[in-house]
């Protein structure tokens, strides 16, 4: 999960309509799931980190703290799961690139991090409250070939996609032009993890993209060499903020 930063709401009160928070949150933290970070054109959620179908999260329906954006996959898993910050390392308050390993296959698993600070349970937590724990789902087309339908094939797609990018980087002269290109890939693409990881040998381009995606470099996860940064700084001083 890319770590993002909100900042201080747009709007002096609660939003008496909450769907109007979207445009604020797409300029802030870009067309992208909060969660699953796939790119989302249309029907991309504002999403109660907290459900507001809970009765205790009522008061909170339009609160901008509590607001991030979904996909349908993502919000329909969490569905109105009660959310507990303490349990749960979330983009918004945790540097969340750090806390999960993003794997050729597709997969999600909580870090080595995470693990030596004792906080894997909140890792895995959070994955199955997302629904990203889930295997690759096999549908193919009437000649049998896999169709990317579900996040892990298409995490594995984006992992392809962003290795052929790195690939002609590798074999061409310096070529600036080049690394434009691959981010202007990236951001159509979305899975800015993913990218991360494939070029974590080019701290350059690693900056490109943390640069690229919009609330990243706010959330003050990443130093100026693309290094991570844990516990997260969480400049927006949230509650259980900076777990890892």
């Amino acid at each position: 999960m890319r770590p993002v930063k909100r900042g201080n709401s747009p709007v002096p009160d609660d939003y008496t309509d909450y769907t109007k928070a979207q445009p604020d949150l797409v300029s802030r933290l870009g067309q992208y799931c909060s969660y699953c970070e796939r790119p989302i054109s249309t029907q991309l959620a504002v999403e109660h980190i907290q459900p507001k179908g809970l009765p205790k999260y009522e008061h909170l329906e339009g609160r901008w703290n509590n607001f991030l954006l979904a996909c349908v996959n993502c919000n329909s898993n969490k569905s109105d799961k009660d959310v507990l910050f303490a349990n749960l390392l979330l983009p918004d308050r945790d540097n969340t690139f750090a806390a999960f390993n993003y794997l050729q296959d597709g997969t999600i698993e909580p870090s080595e991090l995470t693990i030596k600070k004792k906080l894997d349970a909140k890792a895995q937590a959070t994955l199955e409250l997302t629904g990203l724990h889930k295997a690759a789902v096999y549908t193919p087309d009437v000649n049998g070939k896999q169709v990317a339908l579900d996040r892990v094939s298409q995490r594995m797609n984006i992992w392809l996609i962003a290795e052929e990018a790195r690939t002609d980087l590798d074999n061409s002269r310096e070529n600036q032009l080049l690394r434009k290109w691959i981010i202007k890939n990236a951001i159509a693409n979305g899975f800015f993890s993913i990218w991360m990881v494939v070029f974590s040998h080019d701290p350059d381009m690693r900056s490109r993209l943390i640069d690229a995606f919009p609330g990243t470099r706010d959330s003050e996860c990443f130093d100026q060499n693309s290094n991570t940064i844990s516990p997260a700084p969480n400049p927006d001083q949230l509650d259980h903020g900076g777990k890892i």
